[in-house]
């Protein structure tokens, strides 16, 4: 077999691990809907795959970090998740990031198909401000929060661990004057 392909966590994130009989030192990443793949030698250890799943983590965070997540780059992930997950039914015009959401994760303006993100999700993990951009992007098909709304949002795989890490976000903002995110107490993606 020239290849074998599993679905790992590492520190509570899925990893895709694709191994290789060809490959025999080298490991390559990127990212794949917005989760690690790690293409590995066929005999790699698992504790070996963790530590390079840590380290280019940390190097796409960096990237990401400098590269500041633009708008455009934004307004290309909204139309991936819509269409993965929503059909051709929500179709964003704008998707930017605000700094004047303190307030909220997000806001949309479903009369324009604009979409505003907090500037602060911009240092959480992809799958949170993925899960922001589902709930906005429902919004553009649903106004309320009603059971149809809910449906739509819950087609996203971590909308749950989303609005748990969001939440505890809020409660430490909320409970510490020293918090990074203390800008402002946020609600409910």
């Amino acid at each position: 077999m020239a290849q074998q392909q599993q679905k790992i966590q590492v520190d509570g994130e899925d990893v895709i691990v694709i191994r290789s009989a060809k490959r025999r030192r080298t490991v390559t990443a990127d990212l794949s809907g917005g989760e690690l793949r790690l293409r590995v030698p066929m005999r790699l250890s698992r504790r070996d795959i963790e530590t390079h799943a840590r380290a280019f983590r940390r190097r796409l965070a960096t990237r990401a970090s400098r590269a500041g997540r633009s708008d455009d780059a934004l307004l290309v992930r909204a139309r991936e998740l819509a269409a993965q997950y929503l059909g051709d039914s929500a179709e964003p015009l704008k998707v930017s990031w605000s700094d004047r959401q303190l307030q909220r994760w997000g806001s949309t303006t479903s009369t324009t198909g604009e979409i505003r993100l907090s500037s602060r999700l911009r240092a959480m993990p992809g799958w949170v401000v993925d899960s922001v951009l589902i709930h906005e992007l429902a919004h553009l098909i649903e106004s309320g929060h009603g059971p149809r709304f809910q449906e739509l949002v819950a087609r996203y795989p971590r909308t749950h661990e989303a609005d748990a890490f969001l939440a505890g976000v809020t409660w430490a903002a909320q409970h510490s004057k020293h918090s990074e995110y203390s800008s402002g107490a946020g609600e409910d993606p």
